[in-house]
């Protein structure tokens, strides 16, 4: 598996993810979640920059097309109410539950990806995501 096969990246993404999970549920004890959000946010604030600037791939943000500008205010606000709900989830619940539900994400990329991007899954992989979701009801599921 090389480094820029997209399978390597995403499988980096799950394991920092889970990370994210059990360093923020032990982050937030006795910490507002709202706060222990932003403070998240300034960390990746910081780091990227680094990353951005070091790696040399700094351009001019003004340059992007206003398509562009549009998406990815949009994409970022929802990440930031993703977080905010994500760290609300792990303050009050177990983080053993919260991540799958929370996982339940890949379910709905598919079907927003079919719906709006024209994406179509193989029966086969439409098949893995309804596993996905049932995976999700019963890690989520209590007694």
């Amino acid at each position: 598996m090389s480094v820029s096969s997209w399978f390597f990246w995403a499988l980096a993404s799950a394991v920092f993810a889970a990370l994210t999970a059990i360093f923020a549920k032990v982050g937030i004890e006795g910490v507002d979640s709202d706060l222990a959000t932003w403070v998240r946010t300034v960390v990746i604030l910081i780091v990227l920059s680094g990353f951005v600037y070091f790696a040399g791939k700094w351009s001019n943000p003004a340059e992007l097309s206003s398509k562009t500008w549009v998406f990815l205010i949009l994409s970022g606000l929802a990440t930031g109410a993703s977080w905010v709900c994500y760290f609300r989830a792990l303050k009050i619940g177990n983080a053993s539950q919260v991540a799958p539900v929370d996982k339940l994400s890949l379910v709905l990329v598919a079907v927003f990806a079919f719906a709006f991007l024209g994406e179509r899954p193989s029966l086969r992989e439409w098949f893995g995501i309804l596993m996905v979701a049932a995976g999700v009801l019963v890690l989520a599921w209590k007694k």
